[in-house]
């Protein structure tokens, strides 16, 4: 186990971006579905720090306003509710072009509520079906011009979960439908990627993180012995987008401080 005191604190999402900014072309354009919240706000944050025209989407008009960026960071805001076709078709219809999709957007429910067969395929929808229409919506923009698609799986793609099976179980179909489209889109020239954030403090693990055993008992397992912030995963994601991962497609990238590792 790392101790506390050497550990390192998170890059802000602005400095992330600026210290990858020689890796992105002027003029790229990027929609990050989930993008004006928790880590997706830190994602597109960075993404507009590096260059990027960044369109971020929410699935309401409270959700999309509910955290300001930083002067010179706003990016565009939509509604967008990936479960909703018509919702994808009519953002992604309208924008100019499309270069990077970060798809953030994901949902679980309280502990066991998951087993309901009903709630079950809820959580299946937002997260796992809702990750397919938004790439193939995103796939007609992208072909042939070197698109990168970024998915958000999570460590329970890895482990699985005794309290959310339905989360658990759409991260790790998204994991597998994620190397299934790197194998079907390579020869358009899109690649397609996935990270799998660990124990990270954004407003879904807020009820955890009031938790203080729980938490310890979480982050017990963290070599680098913290709560990741928002900002840890921006790094990685702009990565995968950029011309610097242009080798690289159909992987999953963890971001768990070595959870997996450990």
């Amino acid at each position: 186990m790392i101790g506390a005191s050497i550990a390192k604190p998170a890059l802000q999402p602005a400095e992330t971006g600026r210290r990858m900014a020689p890796l992105f072309a002027g003029g790229l354009h990027a929609l990050v579905v989930g993008g004006t919240t928790g880590i997706g706000h830190a994602v597109s944050t960075a993404l507009g720090a590096a260059g990027v025209v960044v369109t971020a989407t929410g699935i309401s008009e409270a959700e999309i306003y509910s955290a300001p960026f930083e002067a010179g960071l706003d990016p565009r805001r939509m509604i967008l509710d990936v479960a909703d076709q018509d919702s994808v078709d009519k953002v992604v219809s309208g924008l100019e072009r499309l270069d990077i999709m970060v798809n953030c957007a994901g949902m679980s429910m309280p502990r066991r509520a998951e087993f309901d067969p009903s709630n079950f395929q809820k959580v299946i929808d937002v997260n796992l079906t809702g990750a397919l229409r938004v790439a193939n919506a995103a796939r007609p923009k992208m072909a042939g011009k070197g698109g990168a698609i970024v998915n958000f799986c999570s460590f329970y793609s890895q482990f699985g979960s005794a309290y959310l099976p339905a989360y658990a179980a759409s991260k790790g179909g998204l994991l597998l439908l994620t190397k299934s489209l790197a194998s079907a889109w390579v020869k358009e020239g899109i690649r397609v990627n996935a990270v799998a954030p660990g124990v990270i403090a954004t407003p879904m693990t807020t009820p955890l993180m009031k938790n203080e055993a729980a938490t310890r008992e979480l982050t017990s397992r963290v070599p680098i012995d913290r709560v990741g912030q928002p900002a840890d995963v921006a790094g990685p994601v702009l990565f995968l987008c950029s011309p610097a991962a242009a080798y690289v497609t159909g992987v999953l990238l963890p971001v768990d401080g070595g959870m997996v590792a450990a």
